[in-house]
């Protein structure tokens, strides 16, 4: 692994990794994805790269539920349900800060923002539960919001088409790393984050 590296100015977002977004047929279609966060997480907190939860969360009374949802008289992630619990391979440490959200989008929450500025965050690794949703969407709105943003496919899944639909088209958003790929691109892009500070 070399030299320790810098990893001040970065940040994880793992999105949604709970049980009602991983249902059978994304187990079957991504087999690694439970190996591949356990790998991501180990290699994050070993590098001293922060970790954030985000989680989505839902009360039974339909009070914070997205206007569409509430239509469709269904969610997922319900308070008190067996799907609104992390998957064990994604369980925060104790010391890991997490965010609850009521929207595909991260940033709706309205702590994350300031919770990333305040920690001198500009580089952020995206990864979890959908590709082609909340990952997605979280992703973009991070790109939008000032931050140079990277998902880690391999620590993602969807629907295949959708997932790979989503890392094809959307290039000109995001960096695509993986697990095995983190330590190589660490030097890329702390070049960029130099280059923009004129350096």
């Amino acid at each position: 692994m070399g030299a320790q590296r810098n990893w001040e100015q970065f940040a994880l977002l793992l999105i949604d990794v709970q049980e009602d977004f991983w249902p059978e047929k994304l187990k079957q279609s991504f087999p690694n994805f439970p190996a591949n966060v356990e790998r991501l997480l180990t290699l994050c907190r070993s590098e001293g790269l922060e970790v954030i939860h985000l989680r989505a969360s839902f009360k039974p009374d339909m009070s914070d539920w997205m206007l569409r949802y509430r239509l469709f008289g269904h969610i997922p992630c319900i308070e008190g349900t067996p799907g609104i619990e992390t998957l064990p391979f994604a369980t925060a440490k104790p010391e890991e800060t997490v965010f609850i959200k009521h929207t595909f989008d991260g940033f709706h929450n309205p702590d994350l923002l300031p919770y990333l500025h305040g920690k001198g965050k500009r580089f952020l690794l995206t990864a979890g539960l959908i590709t082609s949703v909340c990952v997605f969407l979280t992703t973009a709105s991070a790109a939008q919001l000032g931050f140079l943003v990277a998902i880690a496919e391999d620590c993602c899944a969807d629907e295949p088409r959708a997932h790979k639909h989503t890392l094809d088209r959307y290039q000109f958003i995001f960096d695509q790393t993986t697990t095995t790929a983190i330590y190589e691109d660490h030097t890329k892009w702390l070049t960029a984050l130099k280059k923009l500070d004129g350096v």
